[in-house]
């Protein structure tokens, strides 16, 4: 019995073991955000946008509409396409813009997007998901530039961040697995990437196509 299940464990350890290594693999032909600009005849990324692909998994930076670098993401658990709270693990589907920066978080670094958006927030008011005051206080913040209140019932807590300590192995798993609170996540090092070129108002459009 005691030497089944060791075999069985093993066998276990051995086959993440080897899809680790596939990824660390894949992983080898990606090329630094310096070199895609240098291939693109791009000295310096003056006016960044971020366009994510849920369907696919991916972040496109652009340069002023043009393509510069694509990155794998994962999004929330729960993959319905409409988010209704802040406890349903959804990644919302809109235009957004980056409101604030942060090197200090539990995932490494993090890019804070300002959803709710007014759209949301008017979809989520017709809906009942959020009463008056609550609506009130997103479009305060929009007016104000600012990101949006936590304490709405749609919450305010998504980002575009870093994986964190488990960095290793999930930027190395050769298929993608959505784990988050509905942020967008991409590895460490892309977060480095990403964050030392995208500014307070670069513009972030999440689609489902």
């Amino acid at each position: 019995m005691l030497k089944n299940i060791v075999y069985i464990f093993g066998s276990v350890v051995i086959f993440f073991a080897g899809m680790v290594f596939y990824g660390m693999i894949l992983n080898i032909k990606e090329i630094t955000l310096k070199d895609a600009m240098i291939e693109k005849g791009v000295s310096q990324i003056l006016e960044p946008q971020i366009i994510i692909d849920k369907k696919k998994f991916t972040l496109y930076l652009y340069n002023n509409k043009k393509l510069i670098k694509t990155y794998k993401a994962s999004f929330g658990k729960n993959q319905s396409i409409v988010k209704t709270n802040k406890n349903d693990n959804v990644t919302p589907i809109g235009d957004y813009k980056i409101c604030d920066k942060s090197s200090s978080t539990k995932y490494y670094k993090e890019l804070k997007l300002d959803y709710p958006n007014i759209n949301d927030a008017s979809e989520a008011l017709t809906r009942n998901y959020i009463n008056k005051d609550e609506f009130d206080a997103i479009i305060l913040a929009h007016q104000k530039n600012e990101c949006t209140p936590k304490e709405t019932s749609l919450g305010a807590n998504i980002s575009i961040h870093g994986i964190g300590e488990y960095d290793f192995i999930f930027r190395n798993l050769p298929f993608t697995f959505n784990w988050t609170n509905g942020s967008i996540a991409v590895s460490n090092e892309s977060i480095d990437e990403l964050y030392s070129v995208v500014k307070i108002g670069t513009p972030v459009k999440i689609t489902y196509k």
